[in-house]
């Protein structure tokens, strides 16, 4: 079996008897490592004593007043959010069962950034055996933002923070070397995976470094749909069948999904039939159609009937994917569902 994602932390996490994960010192410790809580240089004394004592106990206690003493301000934030993080998962009975709590939460007091931890932590757990980069490199979607842009008439998607990367390298180079900036361009040091080089994913799957041709390729978009599926399925244990579509011509249907705050908004004004923009329109990347195995787990209204996934950009071009729409927007019952999602 072929090995991704190591970033995740999936090999430092406990697999327990139902498949699910659960949080394991080494964990822990690694995400202790992560540059945002890795004391910078300037760091005070408390948070550096703070930070040593975690590495070497991360499940300690930690009370308010030690991170009060910290003397920054972004800091102490920062650790209060960690530490409440990590309770969260030391307190849940899996990683998965604290991550469909945060979903289904009516406020979320936790920034993004911990989400897509989770959210890259379970999708490699979810796809463990896969063997098709596609839906591995549409997996990327779940815990990383997309810069969405068209080349020669197809869209493509690449890692957004890699493209901000290498922008702001060409726009240094123009001071220096302007020639060689100009023949570079955006994305030169970007494959957009295709049936020669998806072969060549496995040895980058932490770079982020292939762009996902969602526009002109089949596979893209099927990858896409078998991420969603395999997703759902570990955080629901509802089987589900999911494939991209063109358009939506269904005019009696039911419940949707918004994958993104742009997805949903645009869903949003459909449902409602209200007027949208041509450019509104264009925003929306992929459309998704789920039907369920098991109808007796939907809700009655929506039984016999598909739900559809919206994924849209937003105006900057880049694509936000909130997965947490998918544990809580879906019509399932036990729990209830709570609706389409914000």
């Amino acid at each position: 079996m072929r090995e991704f994602w190591v970033a995740s932390g999936h090999h430092l996490s406990q697999r327990l008897a139902d498949g699910n994960l659960a949080a394991t010192p080494e964990l822990m410790m690694a995400w202790l490592a992560r540059p945002e809580l890795a004391p910078p240089p300037e760091a005070c004394a408390h948070e550096r004593a703070l930070h040593a004592a975690l590495l070497a106990d991360p499940f300690r206690l930690v009370g308010e007043d030690e991170i009060a003493r910290i003397e920054d301000a972004d800091a102490r934030e920062n650790w209060s959010f960690f530490i409440r993080f990590r309770d969260r998962l030391a307190k849940a009975p899996s990683i998965e069962a604290a991550y469909v709590e945060l979903a289904r939460a009516d406020r979320v007091d936790l920034p993004p950034m911990f989400l897509d931890q989770l959210a890259h932590l379970i999708l490699r757990n979810a796809l463990d055996g896969c063997d098709d980069p596609y839906v591995l490199r549409a997996g990327e979607l779940f815990f990383r933002a997309q810069k969405a842009s068209v080349h020669d008439g197809v869209l493509l998607l690449a890692d957004a923070e890699l493209v901000e990367e290498q922008q702001k390298a060409r726009a240094e180079m123009m001071h220096t070397s302007p020639l060689t900036a100009m023949l570079q361009g955006e994305g030169a040091d970007l494959d957009v995976m295709d049936d020669e080089n998806a072969w060549t994913y496995w040895s980058r799957s932490d770079a982020n470094s292939m762009a996902m041709n969602l526009g002109g390729s089949a596979r893209a978009r099927e990858g896409l749909a078998k991420a969603v599926a395999g997703w759902v399925l570990r955080l629901t244990g509802a089987r589900v069948h999911v494939e991209p579509i063109a358009r939506m011509e269904d005019k009696d249907w039911r419940w949707f999904v918004g994958l993104d705050p742009e997805g949903t908004r645009i869903g949003n004004a459909l449902w409602r039939a209200q007027s949208l923009k041509a450019q509104d329109m264009d925003r929306v990347i992929a459309i998704l159609r789920m039907t369920f195995d098991d109808e007796r787990r939907v809700d009655k209204r929506v039984r016999g009937r598909p739900v559809y996934l919206f994924l849209a950009m937003g105006a900057d071009n880049i694509v936000r994917m909130k997965p947490q729409n998918l544990v809580a927007g879906l019509p399932l019952l036990d729990p209830p569902a709570k609706g389409r999602t914000q």
